[in-house]
């Protein structure tokens, strides 16, 4: 693991954005708002997040805006968590999105990423990975966690394979989208 977390009880204010829920040495990872609309449109329509997490049909500021009340604010409200902000500590640059999701089509809550190009192959999306992983384990009480990911996305198996996450079996989040796999982390 890299560096402390700072639980949920002790959060501190990050500026005019939301609260801080996780800290690491070098990534603060906060609730997504709808400020962050420009930058979760970068995300969403990145190349890789497209061939590799899929199209969720945002080409606008506007859209990326509705993904987040509709996606991280509400799994927020109804869950606790969601994806969170990831940010560089050292002038709050925004890197990607990491956290814990509840799809209704696994039983288990997933763990999910993703980086901008420029902050690839820096250690940084198994830094923020470990600290979602981490904060679902202690503050949440998860003791098995998933994660799904296209076999061909190398990357990110590597980093799911440093946390502990091993193969479990492929899995199809809806009848007609191609199979993935799923691996599968469980305390102790």
């Amino acid at each position: 693991m890299n560096g402390p977390i700072i639980p949920s009880a002790k959060r501190r204010e990050a500026g005019n954005h939301s609260p801080i829920a996780i800290e690491t040495e070098r990534l603060c990872l906060r609730q997504l708002t709808i400020e962050d609309a420009p930058f979760i449109l970068e995300v969403l329509t990145d190349p890789s997040f497209l061939r590799f997490v899929g199209d969720r049909n945002v080409r606008t500021v506007e859209q990326a805006a509705d993904y987040i009340l509709s996606g991280p604010i509400t799994s927020y409200q109804r869950f606790g968590f969601g994806l969170l902000l990831t940010a560089l500590k050292d002038g709050n640059t925004p890197i990607g999105i990491c956290g814990l999701l509840q799809r209704e089509a696994l039983e288990d809550v997933d763990l999910g990423f993703a980086l901008l190009p420029p902050f690839r192959g820096q250690g940084y999306a198994t830094e923020c990975a470990s600290a979602a992983l981490t904060n679902g384990h202690v503050t949440l009480g998860l003791q098995r966690m998933v994660a799904i990911v296209s076999p061909d996305n190398a990357a990110s198996i590597r980093v799911l394979d440093k946390l502990g996450f091993r193969f479990e079996r492929k899995v199809r989040l809806t009848e007609d989208s191609d199979e993935i796999d799923l691996l599968a982390w469980h305390a102790g």
